[in-house]
């Protein structure tokens, strides 16, 4: 039961960051907004998050997941009125920005709780809450189907509030687990690999949702928006599921090539069956790169000792969903969309050269054998 309690909250979480990619050519008209100022309003989210990983760090060591988690809801509860009741971009940066911080909480709270619940088996379980954010993807895109822009998130508000009474029966663990701060991570090569391949992989997500539907919208409409992003997310948790059966190394190489390609080629055409192809190899590059970030980072960090490596890892990463929407939206505006691709390959020379001055094996098990 717990863990279905946690699969539904990693997706309703990952709702909030979709739901508004179908309403964002609808925010552009109704706020004569250019895609650099999209851009920026979809960074929003990212700037909250590393708020949110923060504050909800230090609170779930001194009480818990649970609190944490409830807490988060809340937060994003209040933070999608803002759309609903708004009618201007300050409204919805405001409130984009506050959605932002509970999305952060609530992700730390659903992390800290799964690796407490089930030691030993971390990267598996992480890999199918990864798979859950993934379908939460198929949520937003769905709401984002609602016509206009505050319906969809008045739709999401009442998820969020029925996912406060749904924690009320998640149980306390057989166990408590004990979880410490350790910044001797921070200096393991390991760990920056994960960092750099977690960053790519979200700064890829990011301009999928926040400035690729600008693009697509030149010859599909928002209804049609939110079912083709509907599809992206069931290959988004279809390949996150897999990658759990490889090594992670072998999944962030291999999401590097397929995100690359796939947001080259979604730029560069006008064509929707050639979008179609684009999105699917962008869509399992993602998964693929979701699953592999945290199994690098888990290969790493001994569990126990992981607190302040995962909070740091989760902002590097939200760094991409800031990133990305702003250099995605900059290079539309000035070159056009044919020039999307140079973001992510820019983006994926960093991480590889990231993942070339690692060691291979940088595990603390290991170097304790030897």
């Amino acid at each position: 039961m717990a863990y279905l309690i946690l699969l539904a909250l990693g997706a309703l979480d990952a709702a909030g960051y979709s739901v508004i990619a179908p309403v964002v050519p609808e925010i552009a008209q109704a706020t004569a907004s250019s895609p650099a100022t999209i851009g920026v309003l979809i960074a929003t989210f990212p700037v909250g998050m590393v708020i949110g990983f923060a504050a909800a760090g230090a609170s779930a060591r001194r009480f818990g997941p649970k609190p944490v988690i409830l807490a988060a809801l809340g937060v994003i509860a209040f933070g999608s009125l803002g759309f609903v009741l708004g009618a201007d971009l300050p409204a919805y940066f405001t409130a984009r920005f506050v959605m932002g911080i509970g999305s952060g909480g609530l992700w730390i709270g659903i992390t800290f709780d799964t690796l407490q619940r089930w030691p030993g088996q971390e990267y598996l379980c992480m890999s199918r809450i990864f798979t859950a954010y993934s379908a939460g993807g198929l949520i937003g895109p769905a709401l984002g189907a609602i016509s206009g822009i505050h319906g969809p998130f008045l739709a999401y508000g009442g998820l969020i509030a029925a996912a406060l009474a749904l924690v009320a029966f998640l149980a306390p663990p057989a166990e408590t687990r004990v979880f410490v701060s350790d910044r001797s991570a921070l200096r393991l090569p390991g760990f920056w690999s994960a960092s750099a391949a977690i960053l790519f992989t979200v700064l890829a997500l990011s301009i999928v949702e926040g400035v690729l539907p600008l693009h697509l919208s030149s010859q599909l409409e928002q209804s049609e928006l939110a079912l083709t992003y509907a599809s992206v997310s069931l290959l988004v948790a279809g390949s996150a599921a897999l990658a759990a059966r490889f090594r992670p190394r072998t999944d962030v190489l291999a999401a590097a090539a397929l995100i690359t390609a796939g947001l080259g080629l979604a730029g560069a055409t006008d064509t929707v069956a050639l979008w179609i192809v684009a999105l699917l190899l962008a869509g399992v590059g993602i998964g693929l790169g979701n699953t592999g970030s945290i199994g690098m980072l888990l290969e790493s960090v001994r569990p126990e000792r992981i607190v302040t490596a995962m909070i740091i890892w989760s902002q590097i990463g939200i760094l991409g969903y800031l990133l990305g929407p702003i250099a995605a939206g900059t290079v539309a505006d000035r070159f056009g969309f044919s020039a999307l691709g140079l973001v992510p390959l820019v983006a994926a020379a960093v991480l590889l050269k990231a993942i070339h001055w690692a060691p291979r094996v940088t595990t603390e098990s290991a170097r304790a054998e030897r």
